[in-house]
């Protein structure tokens, strides 16, 4: 599409982001901030929060929006989740969101390394709260309970579309087992927020983005965040629309009367963006 509407231009913050860049570096760490070239990041690293990549950069799956590259991994470093929860604490951090590339060249699926990061951010940070934004781990109940059972304060696995446009936009998934998922664990840990996140602009009608938040909150979702998507780099998925903000005011009023406990909803909007104000939003509706 052409260029952005009003909506879609941001400023830059005058704070800096050098430290929470050095921090990052230091520790030898890789965020999902910097890998799918989020729009926030400025806006994040300038207040010294940033998303923390797991296990590496590179992603087994193919999904066409996403910017992070894609291709064959090497092994895992068990170092990683002490590193985490050290530059989590240097950085100041109150709730730390985690996520990874997909691993499905790992036999766990790269799970024990978000458990283990967990657990040490944890005894680190006494009081942290914790999020997880998972892969799907192709389904297995195993996996997926290890990461839950480690405690984190809310278990997110993004649905990303609607079902219609799985084939185009995630192949290599199945919008089927990302609800299963986060049924198995809302049906284990039934007091533990579960979240999703959904991008708008792929092509999406708004009549199914609404029938995808009916599916999430029959699979136990505590929590939805909705975002416009941006096209990455040449060759991803094209921008379809860009979403008004009016229509993104209307996801957020339709999915608090369907019984979401907090629906973050707006173009700039990502998984992890302000993810701690979303969680006490949530506290605070249970």
């Amino acid at each position: 599409m052409g260029c952005f509407p009003d909506w879609l231009r941001k400023s830059i913050p005058e704070a800096s982001t050098l430290r929470t860049e050095e921090i990052v570096r230091s520790f030898r760490l890789e965020t999902v901030c910097h890998s799918a070239k989020c729009p926030n990041r400025p806006e994040c690293f300038a207040k010294s929060t940033a998303t923390f990549l797991l296990l590496g950069n590179v992603c087994t799956r193919r999904c066409s929006f996403c910017a992070v590259s894609q291709g064959n991994p090497s092994g895992e470093d068990r170092t990683e989740p002490e590193r985490v929860a050290r530059a989590s604490l240097e950085l100041g951090l109150k709730h730390v969101v985690l996520t990874s590339v997909t691993r499905d060249d790992l036999q766990d699926g790269g799970a024990g390394i978000f458990a283990r990061t967990v657990v040490e951010i944890k005894k680190a940070i006494p009081g942290a709260t914790v999020e997880v934004l998972t892969p799907d781990f192709k389904g297995d109940e195993e996996s997926i309970l290890e990461v839950a059972s480690a405690g984190p304060d809310v278990y997110n696995h993004n649905l990303e579309t609607v079902s219609r446009l799985y084939p185009e936009v995630r192949p290599g998934a199945s919008y089927e087992r990302s609800l299963d998922l986060l049924r198995i664990v809302k049906s284990r840990f039934a007091g533990m927020l579960t979240k999703s996140g959904l991008m708008a602009g792929l092509g999406e009608r708004e009549d199914e983005v609404l029938e995808t938040f009916k599916d999430l909150r029959a699979a136990g979702c505590d929590v939805v965040t909705v975002g416009q998507y941006l096209k990455p780099a040449e060759g991803k998925f094209p921008v379809r629309e860009y979403v008004r903000p009016e229509t993104f005011r209307r996801y957020e009023s339709v999915g608090l009367e369907m019984g979401f406990k907090s629906v973050f909803a707006g173009a700039f909007v990502r998984s992890s963006y302000h993810a701690k104000d979303v969680l006490e939003c949530a506290q605070a509706a249970s």
